[in-house]
Protein backbone atom coordinates (compact mmCIF):
# COMPACT_ATOMS: atom_id res chain seq x y z
CA UNK A 1 0.00 0.00 0.00
CA UNK A 2 2.11 2.83 -1.33
CA UNK A 3 0.76 6.41 -0.92
CA UNK A 4 -0.42 7.90 -4.20
CA UNK A 5 1.35 10.91 -5.75
CA UNK A 6 -1.88 12.86 -5.20
CA UNK A 7 -1.73 12.28 -1.43
CA UNK A 8 1.95 13.21 -1.37
CA UNK A 9 1.11 16.37 -3.31
CA UNK A 10 -1.61 17.30 -0.80
CA UNK A 11 0.86 16.82 2.05
CA UNK A 12 3.35 19.00 0.16
CA UNK A 13 0.75 21.79 -0.02
CA UNK A 14 0.18 21.53 3.73
CA UNK A 15 3.93 21.55 4.41
CA UNK A 16 4.39 24.59 2.17
CA UNK A 17 1.60 26.30 4.08
CA UNK A 18 3.32 25.48 7.35
CA UNK A 19 6.57 27.01 6.11
CA UNK A 20 4.84 30.20 4.96
CA UNK A 21 2.92 30.45 8.25
CA UNK A 22 6.15 29.96 10.18
CA UNK A 23 7.93 32.79 8.35
CA UNK A 24 4.96 35.14 8.17
CA UNK A 25 4.24 37.85 10.69
CA UNK A 26 1.50 36.45 12.92
CA UNK A 27 1.87 39.15 15.59
CA UNK A 28 1.58 42.34 13.57
CA UNK A 29 1.45 45.36 15.83
CA UNK A 30 -0.62 47.28 13.27
CA UNK A 31 -3.49 44.79 13.41
CA UNK A 32 -3.14 44.02 9.70
CA UNK A 33 -2.82 40.36 8.75
CA UNK A 34 0.42 39.56 6.95
CA UNK A 35 -0.42 38.02 3.53
CA UNK A 36 2.42 35.51 3.88
CA UNK A 37 1.12 34.31 7.24
CA UNK A 38 -2.51 34.18 6.06
CA UNK A 39 -1.63 32.32 2.86
CA UNK A 40 0.38 29.86 4.92
CA UNK A 41 -2.45 29.15 7.35
CA UNK A 42 -4.98 28.73 4.52
CA UNK A 43 -2.74 26.25 2.68
CA UNK A 44 -1.82 24.42 5.87
CA UNK A 45 -5.40 24.03 7.07
CA UNK A 46 -6.96 23.29 3.66
CA UNK A 47 -4.22 20.87 2.66
CA UNK A 48 -4.16 19.26 6.09
CA UNK A 49 -7.94 18.90 6.13
CA UNK A 50 -8.03 17.20 2.70
CA UNK A 51 -5.20 14.90 3.82
CA UNK A 52 -7.19 14.01 6.95
CA UNK A 53 -10.25 13.34 4.78
CA UNK A 54 -8.10 10.86 2.85
CA UNK A 55 -6.94 9.17 6.06
CA UNK A 56 -10.53 9.08 7.34
CA UNK A 57 -11.77 7.18 4.29
CA UNK A 58 -8.66 5.01 4.20
CA UNK A 59 -9.43 4.03 7.80
CA UNK A 60 -12.89 2.81 6.77
CA UNK A 61 -11.46 0.85 3.86
CA UNK A 62 -8.53 -0.68 5.76
CA UNK A 63 -10.72 -2.01 8.57
CA UNK A 64 -13.23 -3.30 5.99
CA UNK A 65 -10.42 -5.06 4.13
CA UNK A 66 -9.19 -6.71 7.31
CA UNK A 67 -12.77 -7.54 8.21
CA UNK A 68 -13.59 -9.48 5.07
CA UNK A 69 -14.40 -7.00 2.27
CA UNK A 70 -11.37 -7.56 0.04
CA UNK A 71 -13.17 -5.76 -2.79
CA UNK A 72 -12.04 -2.40 -1.40
CA UNK A 73 -8.56 -3.14 -2.74
CA UNK A 74 -9.85 -3.52 -6.30
CA UNK A 75 -11.71 -0.23 -5.92
CA UNK A 76 -8.44 1.53 -5.12
CA UNK A 77 -9.49 2.52 -1.62
CA UNK A 78 -6.18 1.39 -0.10
CA UNK A 79 -4.05 3.73 -2.22
CA UNK A 80 -4.56 6.94 -0.20
CA UNK A 81 -5.72 8.57 -3.44
CA UNK A 82 -8.39 11.08 -2.44
CA UNK A 83 -9.92 10.85 -5.93
CA UNK A 84 -11.03 7.30 -5.16
CA UNK A 85 -13.14 8.47 -2.23
CA UNK A 86 -14.70 11.58 -3.60
CA UNK A 87 -16.98 13.39 -5.91
CA UNK A 88 -15.05 16.61 -6.71
CA UNK A 89 -18.02 18.87 -5.90
CA UNK A 90 -19.88 17.05 -3.12
CA UNK A 91 -16.84 15.69 -1.30
CA UNK A 92 -14.20 18.43 -1.63
CA UNK A 93 -15.61 21.70 -2.96
CA UNK A 94 -18.83 21.77 -0.91
CA UNK A 95 -17.16 20.79 2.40
CA UNK A 96 -14.44 23.39 1.83
CA UNK A 97 -17.09 26.05 1.19
CA UNK A 98 -18.85 25.10 4.44
CA UNK A 99 -15.51 25.22 6.24
CA UNK A 100 -14.69 28.62 4.79
CA UNK A 101 -18.06 30.29 5.47
CA UNK A 102 -18.71 28.81 8.87
CA UNK A 103 -15.68 27.03 10.19
CA UNK A 104 -17.65 23.77 10.60
CA UNK A 105 -16.05 20.83 8.79
CA UNK A 106 -18.80 19.14 6.76
CA UNK A 107 -18.02 15.44 6.31
CA UNK A 108 -16.94 14.63 2.77
CA UNK A 109 -15.84 11.58 0.88
CA UNK A 110 -17.22 8.07 0.84
CA UNK A 111 -16.14 4.49 0.43
CA UNK A 112 -18.61 1.84 -0.67
CA UNK A 113 -18.32 -1.10 1.69
CA UNK A 114 -19.84 -4.52 1.00
CA UNK A 115 -21.31 -4.96 4.47
CA UNK A 116 -22.45 -8.47 3.59
CA UNK A 117 -18.83 -9.54 3.21
CA UNK A 118 -17.88 -8.42 6.72
CA UNK A 119 -17.46 -11.07 9.38
CA UNK A 120 -20.00 -9.84 11.90
CA UNK A 121 -21.92 -6.85 13.24
CA UNK A 122 -19.05 -5.76 15.47
CA UNK A 123 -16.75 -5.57 12.45
CA UNK A 124 -19.31 -3.46 10.62
CA UNK A 125 -19.44 -1.07 13.58
CA UNK A 126 -15.66 -0.79 13.70
CA UNK A 127 -15.57 -0.05 9.98
CA UNK A 128 -17.82 2.96 10.63
CA UNK A 129 -15.86 4.09 13.68
CA UNK A 130 -12.45 3.80 12.02
CA UNK A 131 -12.88 7.05 10.10
CA UNK A 132 -13.80 9.32 13.02
CA UNK A 133 -11.18 7.69 15.23
CA UNK A 134 -8.55 8.51 12.62
CA UNK A 135 -9.54 12.18 12.89
CA UNK A 136 -9.30 12.00 16.66
CA UNK A 137 -5.87 10.39 16.37
CA UNK A 138 -4.65 13.07 13.94
CA UNK A 139 -6.00 15.79 16.25
CA UNK A 140 -4.21 14.30 19.26
CA UNK A 141 -0.97 13.94 17.29
CA UNK A 142 -1.11 17.55 16.10
CA UNK A 143 -1.72 18.74 19.66
CA UNK A 144 1.30 16.75 20.82
CA UNK A 145 3.50 18.22 18.09
CA UNK A 146 2.30 21.76 18.80
CA UNK A 147 2.93 21.31 22.53
CA UNK A 148 6.34 19.62 22.40
CA UNK A 149 8.09 20.86 19.24
CA UNK A 150 9.52 24.40 19.30
CA UNK A 151 8.00 26.41 16.46
CA UNK A 152 7.05 29.91 15.42
CA UNK A 153 3.79 31.40 16.63
CA UNK A 154 2.35 31.42 13.08
CA UNK A 155 2.85 27.69 12.64
CA UNK A 156 1.59 27.08 16.17
CA UNK A 157 -1.64 28.97 15.46
CA UNK A 158 -2.24 27.15 12.17
CA UNK A 159 -1.54 23.68 13.59
CA UNK A 160 -3.75 24.40 16.59
CA UNK A 161 -6.72 25.31 14.41
CA UNK A 162 -6.17 22.26 12.19
CA UNK A 163 -6.05 20.05 15.30
CA UNK A 164 -9.28 21.54 16.65
CA UNK A 165 -10.96 20.90 13.29
CA UNK A 166 -9.96 17.25 13.57
CA UNK A 167 -11.66 16.98 16.96
CA UNK A 168 -14.74 18.74 15.57
CA UNK A 169 -14.81 16.36 12.60
CA UNK A 170 -14.68 13.43 15.02
CA UNK A 171 -17.58 14.81 17.05
CA UNK A 172 -19.78 15.49 14.05
CA UNK A 173 -19.14 12.11 12.48
CA UNK A 174 -19.99 10.09 15.60
CA UNK A 175 -23.42 11.68 15.91
CA UNK A 176 -26.08 8.95 15.47
CA UNK A 177 -27.55 10.65 12.40
CA UNK A 178 -28.28 8.66 9.21
CA UNK A 179 -25.53 9.36 6.73
CA UNK A 180 -22.90 9.88 9.43
CA UNK A 181 -20.55 7.29 10.86
CA UNK A 182 -22.20 7.29 14.28
CA UNK A 183 -25.34 5.91 12.67
CA UNK A 184 -23.28 3.35 10.77
CA UNK A 185 -21.79 2.14 14.05
CA UNK A 186 -25.18 1.41 15.63
CA UNK A 187 -27.08 0.45 12.48
CA UNK A 188 -26.15 -3.28 12.59
CA UNK A 189 -27.93 -3.55 15.96
CA UNK A 190 -31.10 -1.70 14.96
CA UNK A 191 -34.42 -3.19 13.90
CA UNK A 192 -35.16 -3.64 10.18
CA UNK A 193 -37.68 -0.78 10.40
CA UNK A 194 -35.08 1.59 11.86
CA UNK A 195 -32.52 0.60 9.21
CA UNK A 196 -35.10 1.18 6.48
CA UNK A 197 -35.88 4.62 7.90
CA UNK A 198 -32.17 5.46 8.00
CA UNK A 199 -31.76 4.42 4.38
CA UNK A 200 -34.60 6.73 3.32
CA UNK A 201 -33.30 9.85 5.09
CA UNK A 202 -29.55 9.19 4.65
CA UNK A 203 -29.09 11.40 1.54
CA UNK A 204 -30.34 14.60 3.17
CA UNK A 205 -30.18 14.10 6.96
CA UNK A 206 -26.59 15.45 7.31
CA UNK A 207 -27.50 18.57 5.33
CA UNK A 208 -30.49 19.19 7.63
CA UNK A 209 -28.14 18.82 10.60
CA UNK A 210 -25.76 21.42 9.21
CA UNK A 211 -28.64 23.75 8.40
CA UNK A 212 -29.60 23.51 12.08
CA UNK A 213 -26.02 24.35 13.08
CA UNK A 214 -26.18 27.53 11.02
CA UNK A 215 -29.74 28.45 11.99
CA UNK A 216 -29.39 27.87 15.74
CA UNK A 217 -26.17 29.37 17.02
CA UNK A 218 -26.45 27.81 20.53
CA UNK A 219 -26.36 24.34 18.92
CA UNK A 220 -23.18 25.20 17.02
CA UNK A 221 -21.67 26.85 20.10
CA UNK A 222 -22.37 23.73 22.17
CA UNK A 223 -20.58 21.55 19.64
CA UNK A 224 -17.56 23.87 19.57
CA UNK A 225 -17.56 23.91 23.37
CA UNK A 226 -17.40 20.12 23.62
CA UNK A 227 -14.74 20.02 20.89
CA UNK A 228 -12.75 22.60 22.84
CA UNK A 229 -12.89 20.50 25.99
CA UNK A 230 -11.54 17.44 24.18
CA UNK A 231 -8.97 19.60 22.39
CA UNK A 232 -7.70 21.03 25.68
CA UNK A 233 -7.60 17.53 27.21
CA UNK A 234 -5.11 16.67 24.44
CA UNK A 235 -3.01 19.66 25.44
CA UNK A 236 -4.31 22.04 22.79
CA UNK A 237 -4.70 25.79 23.21
CA UNK A 238 -8.16 27.11 22.35
CA UNK A 239 -6.77 30.65 22.18
CA UNK A 240 -4.15 29.60 19.62
CA UNK A 241 -6.82 27.75 17.62
CA UNK A 242 -9.04 30.86 17.61
CA UNK A 243 -6.15 32.97 16.30
CA UNK A 244 -5.49 30.35 13.62
CA UNK A 245 -9.17 30.37 12.67
CA UNK A 246 -9.07 34.15 12.40
CA UNK A 247 -6.22 33.85 9.88
CA UNK A 248 -8.00 31.11 7.92
CA UNK A 249 -11.20 33.19 7.78
CA UNK A 250 -9.10 36.23 6.95
CA UNK A 251 -11.88 38.29 5.32
CA UNK A 252 -13.95 38.47 8.50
Amino acid sequence: MRPSPVFIGILAVAVLGGILAAYGDSLSLTGDKDPLYVTGVVLLVAGGWIASLTLHEFGHAFVAYRGGDTGVAQKGYLTLDVRRYTDPVLSILLPLIFLIIGGIPLPGGAVWINRGALRNRATSSWVSLAGPLSNLGVGAALCLVAALVPMSTGLFFGLSYLALLQVMTFLINILPIPGLDGWGAIEPYLSPQARAFGARVRPWAPLVLFALFFAFRPLSDALWYVAGLIFEAFGGSNLAAQIGQSAFLFWR
